[in-house]
């Protein structure tokens, strides 16, 4: 059984329509690529499924496990293993990082009936885990994502994801903003999180990042539909040659 299963999904936003019909599988274990132009629908899709409100469902499912979540609420999204790292992470002003990262984590192994881990096991966790993105004692004492560089933010979210462990990890244009160093870091940190039991969506416009992330398959949107699928080659002739082609294939 694939772990995320999108049938036919139509979307609106303020009465506009943004996704029409698209339908997507993702195997567990798999990395996909999602890419297109702006306008295609990728942000859509993602916030679809981490369930933001203001998304209306006009037809179609979202199955993960092979049973629906759309009218789950976000939390119980997370709890289910579904994670969503922002195009632009959100400042969280008077909310220590640790004590962010302790909260999230506890408040999902009690929705799954796991014991809350203890401060000597949740620091351990978090200071083996940290050493691997660039992510230092201070920015862990500081509030979430507050005066964090867009580097910073963009590993804090990784290191949020490693401590998390999901089993869909859906990855918004990751790169935005990131130069070459940041972006290997946070490239290290995604790859180090690869697993036959999790699956993650990598949504980008750039063939860059797909070069440090290497995906198993590429999704192509256009108009609020997938209309090419391939191998990480085709992110390699979208990068030559545009989308051009294909949103003219999906007027």
């Amino acid at each position: 059984m694939p772990l995320l299963e999108i049938k036919n999904l139509h979307v609106e936003v303020e009465g506009k329509k943004i996704l029409n019909g698209l339908t997507l599988t993702i195997k567990k274990g798999q990395v996909a690529a999602i890419m297109g132009p702006n306008g295609s629908g990728k942000s859509t899709l993602a916030y679809v499924l981490a369930g933001k409100a203001n998304y209306h469902v006009t037809e179609g499912d979202v199955l993960l496990d092979g049973a629906s979540i759309l009218e789950m609420k976000p939390d119980e999204r997370a709890a289910k293993g579904v994670f969503l790292a922002f195009q632009y992470p959100v400042e969280v002003p008077g909310v220590a990082t640790m004590t962010f990262l302790r909260t999230a984590l506890n408040a999902q192994r009690k929705t799954r009936g796991e014991g809350e881990l203890s401060t000597p096991e949740f620091m351990k966790l978090v200071r083996d885990t940290s050493a691997h993105l660039g992510v230092n004692q201070e920015m862990l004492r500081r509030p979430v994502n507050v005066g964090f560089s867009g580097g910073e933010k963009k590993r804090n979210e990784i290191l949020q994801m490693a401590i998390l462990r999901p089993r869909l990890a859906v990855l918004d244009e990751t790169d935005s903003g990131l130069d070459i160093d940041a972006l290997q870091i946070v490239a290290e940190g995604v790859n180090r999180l690869r697993s036959p039991e999790r699956s993650m969506i990598v949504i980008t416009h750039y063939q860059r990042l797909l070069n440090f992330i290497v995906p198993d398959v590429v999704h192509v949107l256009a108009k609020g539909r997938v209309v090419k699928t391939g191998g990480k080659e085709l992110a390699l002739e979208l990068e030559a040659k545009g989308y051009a082609q294909y949103v003219d294939e999906a007027a």
